[in-house]
């Protein structure tokens, strides 16, 4: 059978490390106040140079070197983003130029925190029906850009960062390599508990993130538990088979009471909140790569993938790498 193999990852991270005592020293709060309610530590902030497409760029040059893959043989690119270098062109098509793989598919996917998941999705989808041999999958933010400096609710949360995958439609047997069954939702419903305040054909301007924190958490723990359980009945794959579980890194208490819910061991969790803060769409390829390249994550292990974000939207993904 056909399927997406991840053969490759890489991530990028901005040169300035903000931790939660520098960031009180801006902002009325304080580490402990930080560390209690989500677990961040520090976060990355990205300078005037650095970008959504630069941070893009730099994991995805890491990714290709990590697969053995050249540019050239890359025929779809799909960014996740909420914040893009421009309202158009995609920013995944600057990415395309300056790796030098011009003339295959290039776009982007908002769907916020959930736009890597929707990203791996549609790539899968795409690469099993021929569409392209070889794919980027990115997640890449300047979140910072839209943060609110004033609102210690929610500037504290965040950071910036990038995170990419290759993925290889691959001819293998059923107990082989690939990405195993993806489910993908939204519900515009609640669009007022967290969305940015602003936009090209309302207020012409970027405007500011805007959250109400306990609603989402509520929100974030029912559909993403509910939403594993779905991909592990269409996998046909019990929870304790699972090596490892790659959540969004929104909240280490989101991380924590999804476990539960799931029955999962904490320690199969991997957690990146800590030392990235949420970084939304690159905050699953960041973990993902974090946990290959320091060992944890191995060939053949069943690694779940889950997020949910503004919107709502929210997925998961099973696969083995």
């Amino acid at each position: 059978m056909i399927r997406a193999v991840i053969t490759g990852s890489g991530s990028a991270l901005p040169s300035n490390c903000v931790t939660n005592a520098e960031l009180a020293k801006r902002v009325d709060t304080s580490d402990e106040w930080i560390v209690e309610r989500t677990g961040i530590r520090q976060r990355y902030i990205a300078n005037e140079s650095e970008t959504t497409s630069t941070l893009a760029i730099e994991a995805s040059r890491k990714a290709l070197e990590d697969a053995g893959v050249d540019a050239s043989e890359i025929g779809l690119i799909i960014l996740a983003t909420a914040t893009p270098d421009h309202t158009f062109p995609a920013t995944a098509t600057q990415v395309q130029q300056a790796l030098g793989c011009r003339g295959g598919v290039a776009f982007d996917v908002a769907a916020v925190c959930s736009g890597f998941l929707y990203a791996l999705g549609t790539a899968d989808s795409l690469l099993r029906t021929g569409m392209a041999k070889k794919a980027l999958v990115i997640g890449a933010e300047t979140f910072s850009r839209i943060l609110d400096w004033e609102d210690r609710t929610t500037c504290v949360l965040f950071g910036d960062g990038a995170g990419a995958v290759v993925l290889e439609a691959q001819d293998v047997a059923e107990d082989g390599p690939g990405i195993l069954a993806t489910r993908l939702h939204a519900d515009g419903e609640h669009k007022e508990l967290l969305y940015v305040d602003g936009g090209p054909s309302t207020t012409g301007e970027v405007g500011k993130l805007r959250m109400k924190g306990r609603e989402v958490f509520r929100h974030a723990v029912v559909n993403l538990a509910e939403v594993l359980g779905e991909v592990l009945d269409d996998a046909g794959v019990p929870a304790e088979a699972i090596d490892w579980v790659v959540p969004h890194q929104a909240n280490q208490r989101i991380l924590d009471a999804t476990a539960r819910k799931l029955g999962l061991d904490s320690e199969k969790v991997v957690v990146t909140v800590d030392r990235h803060a949420n970084t939304s769409a690159a905050s699953v390829p960041l973990a993902f790569d974090v946990a290959r390249k320091d060992g944890r994550i191995k060939s053949g292990d069943l690694v779940m993938f889950e997020a949910m974000g503004g919107g709502f939207t929210w997925g998961a993904s099973l696969a083995r790498v």
